[in-house]
């Protein structure tokens, strides 16, 4: 053999006599093992392949060992998999909003002259009508008893509310049939757990009521609802107070979540986001109590029941939700 023959490279190699472990990437180990063996020396299985590749790349980054744990974790039983769905499902259900706008066939006239026409025809009601009809009866609010006067909460607050679902009836009869999702009340579904992720929030509400009262005092003058209220709660008259309670839990809830969650809400979106069209309708609610004193707590309380309707697309939710708080305020005036 010449010398020249010791001082040329090495003849090169099959490829697949380089390696006895197949290769890390999926085309090379689908591949058959080929090595100095006999050939009828078998591959090693593929669970013994995975392990000895994590243990040699080990410092690889896309083969770290927060992968190996995963698939660790998911070949004891796929907890690890099973905790993460569990907490996706969890935020889903809390912070997730249905994002479909509702399908609105009116126009700006149409939701502007619905909520004038409820405004005035509140005022109207409350302020005109019941007392007249009540005085050409032979009663005068200021003299009737603690009863007498939760009873002519009542009847007014009942008017109230069916003059307001006229106004519906009359200017969206054009419309009809109404697009689906309008109006809808239905006792299946997971509503209720928004309506209990919703009164966690009370506390919250209450705290911007005491925020709300310190930086805006409430005026010398007594406000005439709730001091006909306070006066049968402290003469403990227990038909007075029932009156009362049917008045603020089921009453006014009704007719104010028609309103601004049944109508004015899904109505906005036709000319803005649904979030915005929550706050917005949150807005309205709170400027329609006419007190600035609760301007702070009752947009925030607008908002929590806009987001619960949004997401369950159920009146019945918001509807529970209002009661429960105008309850829980009833409760706390009565300590």
């Amino acid at each position: 053999m010449s010398s020249a023959s010791f001082l040329s490279p090495p003849a090169p190699r099959p490829p697949c006599a380089r390696v006895w472990l197949p290769p890390p990437s999926a085309t090379a180990a689908a591949r058959p093992s080929l090595g100095f063996g006999p050939r009828s020396r078998r591959a090693a299985p593929a669970k013994e392949w995975r392990l000895w590749h994590v243990s040699c790349f080990r410092n690889d980054p896309d083969v770290g060992s927060s992968n190996g744990e995963q698939e660790r974790n998911f070949k004891d039983g796929g907890w690890f998999l099973q905790v993460q769905k569990i907490k996706e499902n969890l935020q889903g259900r809390i912070l997730r909003f249905q994002t479909e706008r509702w399908t609105v066939p009116w126009t700006g006239q149409t939701i502007a002259q619905v909520m004038i026409l409820w405004i005035a025809t509140f005022w109207f009601v409350g302020s005109w009508i019941v007392p007249f009809l009540a005085h050409a009866a032979g009663f005068s609010k200021e003299t009737l008893t603690h009863r007498g006067q939760a009873l002519y909460s009542l009847l007014t607050d009942i008017t109230e509310g069916l003059a307001g679902i006229a106004i519906l009836h009359q200017c969206l009869g054009r419309f009809r049939p109404l697009p689906p999702g309008w109006f809808e009340f239905n006792l299946k579904g997971n509503w209720l757990l928004d309506v209990a992720f919703g009164c966690l929030l009370f506390p919250l509400v209450n705290l911007l009521s005491h925020i709300n009262i310190s930086l805006v005092p409430m005026s010398p003058g007594p406000v005439i609802g709730v001091s006909s209220v306070e006066q049968s709660i402290v003469a403990r008259d227990p038909v007075a107070m029932a009156l009362y309670a049917v008045v603020v839990t089921v009453c006014a809830p009704i007719w104010e979540e028609i309103v601004f969650r049944g109508f004015l809400l899904p109505s906005l979106t036709r000319y803005m986001s649904l979030p915005w069209s929550i706050l917005a309708s949150a807005a309205a609610f709170a400027l329609a109590h006419f007190n600035v004193q609760r301007v702070m707590p009752l947009i925030f309380l607008g908002v929590v029941m806009g987001g619960v309707f949004a997401r369950s697309r159920n009146l019945l939710a918001s509807m529970l939700l209002h009661s429960l708080w105008n309850g829980f305020v009833f409760l706390d005036l009565m300590k």
